[in-house]
């Protein structure tokens, strides 16, 4: 009786074991399940490492080891076949000077100058400091040349950090703001019923989505002006090119993001699906625009990415006017992509969401054919 009253606590124990044994594998088997309806979170489970694995194998590369340079001055052939890694050259002009060289740089057309006087000598490399990884680069081959190599570098002449990255991280604050802000604030709208409501009164789809996009736009050109204000302020990042030049590039950014930010709304059926989109989208854009890492030290497959981004653009455009003074002529390019990108991202996101704003039309209710005959 002694043996038989001892085991029954131990049966107990066991058999409560095994209930919630059985309660957890119940519980596990159903987060499996959930997890494989949510295909959202599962290609973000399974696309966000490989992300990550392609981009810090690929693209974390802080060495440039091309830059394209242009040769001037009356010895630029002789000087020009004697320089090694990391020039490239891409222009040799004997006719032109420091001057054409200067411009050269401010456009864009380079990131290195090497201007050569009339007599064999040292020759001046001109430097394009707002490319801070390939002017240290170039610094330091220039040093190291033994005096046939004189660096001159421009635009940022300490080679600051804050002097590059003010002008990007204003492109990733209107980013953020027109991406994620938008697509979970319409979201919650949509959660709320509030969009359901608008469909039904006399508003034109048109006026609604205005109505909801302005707000966003007012708030991150605030942030675009208050962020570049603080930054000429606080780190002395210089200024020196057209406003006017600087918000067109910034509005059409704007329309992008703002665009991307609507389509994630209409496609995620929650406020955390549209963070989860959202953040797919950012990711990309401040590790492959060039921002962090250079785009010329990055594999060919991977810079590719990097071009089809609008952020890339931004970036040129926000550095070459605040920092190089660049003409709107050399801007051309990055201001026609951006333009290209906000009308056709914000074209389908404006008839994404009239498709959803949309009220259903009502079905007209079926007389049941034996209600007639019974008749």
């Amino acid at each position: 009786m002694r043996t038989v009253t001892n085991s029954l606590p131990w049966r107990l124990v066991v058999r409560l074991l095994r209930t919630v044994v059985r309660w957890m594998r119940a519980m596990v088997l159903k987060e499996f399940l959930e997890l494989r309806r949510d295909r959202r979170t599962m290609v973000m489970i399974v696309a966000l490492p490989l992300l990550l694995l392609v981009v810090f194998g690929y693209a974390a590369n802080f060495t440039v080891t091309s830059i394209d340079t242009q040769v001037l001055g009356p010895q630029a052939a002789k000087v020009a076949a004697e320089l090694k890694a990391p020039f490239h050259v891409t222009k040799i002009d004997p006719s032109a000077g420091a001057e054409q060289g200067v411009d050269a740089l401010r456009s864009g057309d380079a990131g290195a100058v090497v201007v050569t006087g009339e007599a064999p000598g040292p020759s001046t490399v001109q430097i394009d400091g707002s490319q801070l990884f390939s002017a240290q680069s170039a610094s330091a081959t220039a040093r190291a040349s033994g005096g046939a190599l004189v660096p001159q570098v421009l635009f940022n002449p300490e080679l600051k950090t804050s002097w590059v990255m003010v002008p990007a991280l204003v492109g990733m604050i209107m980013a953020f703001i027109g991406t994620i802000i938008t697509a979970i604030g319409l979201v919650r709208e949509r959660q709320t019923g509030t969009l359901e409501q608008l469909a039904v009164m006399p508003f034109k789809p048109s006026d609604v989505i205005a109505g909801k996009i302005i707000p966003y736009f007012v708030l991150a050109a605030f942030d675009m002006v208050l962020v570049t204000a603080l930054g000429c302020l606080l780190f002395g990042v210089p200024f020196a090119g057209n406003v006017l030049v600087f918000a067109l590039g910034a509005a059409l950014f704007l329309f992008t993001t703002l665009g991307i930010g609507v389509l994630i709304s209409t496609v995620s059926q929650n406020q955390g699906q549209a963070m989860q989109l959202a953040l797919m989208t950012m990711m990309p854009q401040i590790l492959l625009s060039g921002m962090i890492f250079p785009l010329s030290a990055m594999a060919a497959g991977v810079r590719w990415i990097g071009y089809l981004l609008p952020l890339t653009y931004f970036n040129r455009i926000s550095l070459g006017v605040m920092l190089r003074d660049a003409p709107l002529s050399s801007l051309a390019f990055p201001l026609g992509i951006l333009a290209l990108m906000a009308v056709v991202v914000f074209t389908a996101a404006v008839l994404r969401f009239r498709r959803d704003l949309a009220p259903a039309k009502p079905h007209a209710a079926k007389v049941p054919a034996a209600a007639g005959s019974a008749a």
